[in-house]
């Protein structure tokens, strides 16, 4: 069974910085695109970041020179860094994964992690 398990998230003042990461456990061949989502309290999920196999990625404005993905094919990990936080950065950060084939033949379209909370105070 494949599971996305996130990790790095806290507390931290504005200005500060946090990187989150996320691995992807089974025996993974293959994951297409992953990436992060946030949601805040009351909000709808918004895309943060992405990135591709290849290596191409995909960023919200709002984030765009603050953070930055990146990922490790062969350890199946994707990752945030994220600086110059804002207060308005606050939400529930998931990891995501889409396309994801195991060597056993398992395939799954989309897949979340459970999500790691980023708090950030002013």
């Amino acid at each position: 069974q494949v599971q996305l398990v996130e990790s790095g998230g806290g507390l931290v003042q504005a200005g500060g910085s946090l990187r989150l990461s996320c691995a992807a456990s089974g025996s993974i061949w293959s994951i297409n695109s992953m990436g992060w989502y946030r949601q805040a309290p009351g909000k709808e999920r918004e895309l943060v970041a992405t990135i591709t196999s290849a290596g191409s990625t995909n960023y919200a404005e709002s984030v765009k020179g603050r953070f930055t993905i990146s990922r490790d094919n062969a350890k199946k990990m994707v990752s945030l860094q994220m600086n110059s936080l804002k207060p308005e950065d606050t939400a529930v950060y998931y990891c995501n994964a889409v396309a994801v084939r195991t060597y056993s033949g398992y395939y799954n379209s989309e897949l979340w992690g459970r999500g790691t909370q980023v708090t950030v105070s002013s």
